[in-house]
């Protein structure tokens, strides 16, 4: 067999490479085939032609006086291709140590959670299909007057979304609001916020502090982003980080929101640059044990001066007055 040219040997060793590169694109083709985007996820919110109300709410109102039933419907929509099933159930609400929004487990609830009642507590919807499920809240004849919060849970393959329910019971309503456990820090202010009326509160802070020589800091009221909910209380922080490098301060919280509520809390901050201050106690430290040493030292050397000179012991003083007087008596 002649030997192969040049050209012909790159023709030959370049078809196994064609062939190797069309079976990956095929095979990458093939993958991606069997592979769908993923479906939109199912929805849940109030319906749209609810108890008076128009499309788009972002959670359900309801008002009625103490022994009254509200009704509702709640949407469950499936965008999806496949069937989806749903379950639902009612849960109070409350606020987290840091002011968030949260609901009850499946058997925490005493207010609407434990007053609202959907038609099914499972929902298949098939796809691109929308379900509407009544909804009812039964207010009981002894429900205190004022905003009870709460949520419709609904849960489907691992994953959950709570559809705010905000019931107000009629009756009399307070706004009250306390601003509690003031505390500095480093550069961070530390306070509490209790709601101690019957009413949701969107409370506002105004934040000073005054030192020993003039105003450290004015911060005028503006809206935290808390919704603080009846009979809670939250633990806040403010920074502040432009805080005096020496000085003693005191450090007034305002807080108010609608209703009329109101009030504050003061605390007192004392700024002292405590490594500066642990150098110079250090350094007078070491000057003042420099000066005992010196000055021992000092006293010593003057006593050894004064100790350089013999003195006399008494029998030499005796001596010596002996001679003094033999001395004498040779001369008369």
């Amino acid at each position: 067999m002649p030997p192969l040219t040049g050209h012909a040997t790159r023709t030959v060793l370049a078809v196994p490479l064609l062939v190797a590169l069309w079976w990956t694109v095929a095979m990458t083709g093939a993958a991606g085939a069997t592979e769908h985007p993923a479906a939109p996820a199912w929805t849940a919110q109030p319906a749209a032609n609810g108890a008076g109300k128009d499309g788009g709410r972002p959670s359900f109102y309801l008002e009625g006086l103490p022994g009254s039933v509200l009704e509702d419907r709640l949407s469950v929509t499936n965008p999806g291709p496949e069937p989806v099933t749903v379950r639902l159930r009612g849960a109070d609400a409350y606020n987290t140590a840091n002011g968030g929004f949260a609901v009850r487990g499946a058997n925490g609830s005493t207010g609407t959670g434990a007053w609202l009642r959907t038609a099914t507590d499972k929902v298949t919807v098939p796809g691109r299909t929308r379900a509407d499920v009544p909804v009812s809240v039964t207010v009981p004849q002894d429900a205190l007057p004022g905003d009870h919060p709460g949520a419709i849970v609904a849960e489907s393959g691992g994953r959950s979304v709570g559809v705010r329910v905000q019931l107000r019971v009629g009756g009399p309503t307070l706004a009250a609001l306390t601003v509690e456990d003031v505390t500095v820090s480093g550069r961070t202010i530390h306070y509490t916020l209790v709601n101690r009326g019957n009413a949701v509160l969107a409370p506002r802070l105004a934040v000073s502090a005054d030192g020993v020589f003039g105003s450290l800091l004015r911060r005028g009221a503006r809206a935290l982003p808390v919704e603080l909910l009846p009979g809670q209380r939250v633990r806040l922080t403010e920074p502040w980080r432009d805080t005096p490098a020496f000085d003693s301060a005191t450090v007034r919280l305002r807080v108010t929101a609608a209703g009329g509520a109101h009030d504050e809390a003061t605390a007192s901050a004392l700024f002292v640059p405590w490594v500066g201050l642990s150098v110079g106690a250090a350094l007078l430290l070491a000057a003042a044990a420099a000066g005992a040493y010196g000055y021992r030292r000092r006293r010593g050397a003057r006593r050894s001066g004064r100790d350089g000179g013999a003195v006399p012991s008494l029998d030499d003083q005796q001596h010596s007055d002996e001679r003094h007087l033999v001395k004498a008596g040779a001369e008369s």
